[in-house]
């Protein structure tokens, strides 16, 4: 998920293992041990010169349950070196700093599970990208509650048993929202897939998820041989199906997808994709379709594209190179969610 919701995760992390020893301090370094995974954006990109390469980097290793287990040692012992001075001696012992990075690094990795990015979380054992698409990346009603009660927890005392109850508060309720958001996930695959096969649509597979910032309106996208086929649903709409479904071509013939590093970006997005010629001769436009467009009737306002071109005999992409959402496109948005 977003940032801000891994520091929240992260900071409850740390509250849980050494709040009543340090205070408020352990929300920073938990705070801090929740922001480690997705350093791997940064490092990424000191790995590979190649946008694809370095995209395909995040979420992997960095993400997984071995990091997690290796990553708590080291930074469990460089942190208690460091802290353990002074008149912090003896306050707190390294196997608090090794709990504390463990979950702070653990639980990120997990949460990103239930995101559609996916979230290689065997690695290196295995690539396989686990995505339960039941919660956008950034959903304020799963982070907003949960921050609140973290802010609220730092004006009392580590030892004061008021700052366990907002803790358990923000947990309980962050919890219970993501449940919710599951059985919401059942819900919409049975309604898309009813949708599908009334239109008569006779698909090999199709995905299904929360559009951004919300758990109302909701996108899937189904595939045939040659087309794909997305619609939108929200929990306002009168009728139990979405009447209204897109179809696109897939074009996936228009580029050799057998170069290496075509086929990490169609893994990416788990063959997913649709691709068509820009202006700039030797240029294509690379359409991830697991996410929704902006504009529920414009496939084109997805803000997950690629601009895909060839240099050096190496294809490579300028990410988001689209045109940004506009004010329209925006209201359509709402409207949809509004239902129909």
């Amino acid at each position: 998920m977003d940032s801000l919701t891994q520091i929240v995760l992260g900071a409850a992390c740390g509250e849980a293992i050494l709040g009543k020893k340090i205070g408020n301090k352990a929300l920073l370094f938990g705070a801090i041990g929740g922001t480690i995974p997705d350093l791997d954006v940064f490092i990424g990109r000191l790995l590979y010169n190649n946008e694809i390469q370095a995209m395909a980097f995040h979420r992997g290793f960095m993400h997984s349950i071995l990091f997690a287990f290796i990553g708590c040692f080291f930074f469990g012992w460089i942190t208690y070196k460091l802290y353990n001075t002074g008149n912090r001696k003896d306050s707190t012992t390294l196997r608090n700093w090794i709990l504390l990075f463990f979950w702070a690094i653990f639980t990120h990795p997990i949460l990103d599970c239930f995101t559609p990015y996916g979230t290689q979380l065997f690695a290196p054992f295995s690539d396989y990208r686990v995505a339960f698409n039941n919660i956008s990346v950034v959903d304020p009603l799963y982070t907003l509650p949960f921050l609140i009660c973290i802010i609220i927890l730092m004006f009392f005392k580590g030892n004061k048993p008021k700052r366990q109850i907002w803790l358990k508060a923000g947990i309980y309720i962050s919890t219970a929202y993501m449940v919710l958001t599951i059985f919401n996930k059942f819900y919409m695959d049975a309604v898309f897939k009813k949708s599908f096969e009334k239109a008569g649509i006779s698909y090999t597979r199709f995905t299904a998820q929360p559009t951004i910032l919300n758990n109302i309106l909701w996108y899937a996208v189904a595939e045939t041989e040659n087309e794909y086929h997305y619609a939108f649903y929200s929990l306002f709409d009168k009728s139990g199906l979405s009447k209204k479904i897109i179809k696109i071509e897939k074009k996936h013939d228009l580029i050799d997808m057998n170069d290496a590093n075509l086929q990490t970006l169609a893994w990416f997005s788990n063959s997913y994709f649709k691709i068509t010629k820009k202006e700039k001769i030797g240029t294509y436009k690379y359409i991830d379709l697991r996410y929704p467009p902006l504009n529920p009737d414009d496939a084109n306002t997805s803000v997950f594209n690629f601009t895909l071109f060839n240099e050096s005999d190496e294809w490579d992409i300028l990410p988001f190179n689209g045109n940004p959402p506009n004010g329209e496109d925006f209201s359509k948005f709402i409207e949809r969610l509004k239902g129909i």
